[in-house]
């Protein structure tokens, strides 16, 4: 039987070794976090088709439950070392791992939206990111802002830390079109009598009923969408918020009042990545995310043999995206090991 070891516990991890043990190897899961699941726990209900959260990491803890594999939590990798046809695997609550095969599924950040001062964030009170809006649809609270107000005006803007020069991201996170769409009828269920506007650069509806479901936001809901970049966001008096904006279809300036900014934010590679990288001796590309060695045929491949990659460590991807990524990167393992035999 051979071992494989797995270094990140999200969604890409957990398919991994689900799959793995289906294929009768010995797998060790690695997870920084108190639990499993990753940034998915921190989700309410998921686009295009509103699925709450809870069935699918029911269903990835399930998977954890039944299948034989074992979980090392609140566990980081300090270092890997090759020794032939073998890897060692230093831990940090000092455990010596043998495996005969890695996989790196640390999956993504999210884009620090503090970065972008020009919105305001974490500077004024009624400029939230869709991260924060989740939790909020998540924990059931209401939404009001200042004083118990309900927000009666709210705008949405895209690609906040993504296919933006300054934040030295040039790449589309992929999600963030979408996840505005969704976002914006959740809170029109919630605040019938509210306008919404989103604010975009290009919407990129390229997913299975995306389209369907913009056209829904402005037929059903009435949500406005205005092609246009945010320039700055100001806090007045009564702690509403001034916007300025150009309308680029018209190429005309724009100022609007609004009782709540929502940030959508985009994906990062993160810290875990990076030193995923350094200590199994892979390489990244510009973007920060790890190098494969073709993108096209080996995009689970890293540049060391033995060593395989799932998920979103690799580029932004959705759910689907991403499970099935790990149940490639399951596959290509599973041929790795037998041609080692």
């Amino acid at each position: 039987m051979k071992h494989i070891v797995i270094i990140g516990g999200g969604i890409a991890g957990i398919e991994t070794a689900s799959a793995l043990t289906d294929a009768g190897h010995w797998v060790t899961l690695i997870e920084k976090d108190a639990q499993i699941g990753g940034k998915l726990n921190n989700w309410s209900n998921l686009f295009p088709n509103f699925t709450p959260v809870e069935k699918i990491t029911d269903e990835l803890k399930e998977k954890c439950r039944r299948k034989d594999f074992s979980i090392l939590t609140n566990t980081e990798v300090n270092s890997v070392l090759r020794n032939k046809d073998k890897f060692s695997i230093n831990t940090s609550d000092n455990q010596q791992l043998e495996a005969d095969a890695i996989v790196v599924a640390t999956g993504y950040e999210l884009f620090d939206a503090r970065r972008k001062e020009e919105y305001g964030y974490k500077i004024y009170d009624h400029v939230i990111t869709s991260a924060d809006l989740e939790q909020l649809f998540k924990s059931g609270e209401k939404l009001t802002v200042a004083a118990g107000k309900i927000p009666k005006r709210i705008a949405f803007v895209h690609c906040v830390g993504s296919r933006d020069e300054k934040s030295g991201n040039h790449y589309c996170s992929k999600v963030c079109c979408i996840t505005g769409v969704k976002q914006a009828i959740e809170l029109k269920k919630h605040l019938p009598d509210a306008e919404i506007f989103c604010f975009y650069m290009d919407l990129r509806m390229y997913g299975k009923h995306f389209e369907e479901l913009y056209r829904e936001a402005q037929e059903k809901y009435d949500i406005q969408f205005i092609r246009g970049r945010l320039s700055e966001a100001s806090e007045k008096i009564d702690k509403s918020l001034l916007i300025k904006a150009e309308d680029t279809l018209s190429g005309r300036p724009l100022k609007m009042n609004v009782d709540l900014l929502v940030l959508l934010i985009g994906m990062e590679a993160g810290k875990g990545t990076a030193a995923a990288a350094t200590s199994c001796s892979i390489g990244c590309e510009e973007s920060g995310f790890l190098q494969t060695a073709d993108s096209f045929l080996q995009s689970n491949i890293s540049m060391q043999d033995g060593i395989f990659l799932a998920g979103s460590c690799t580029a932004p991807m959705t759910v689907n995206d991403t499970v099935l990524h790990a149940r490639s990167a399951a596959q290509e393992v599973n041929n790795y090991l037998q041609k080692t035999r």
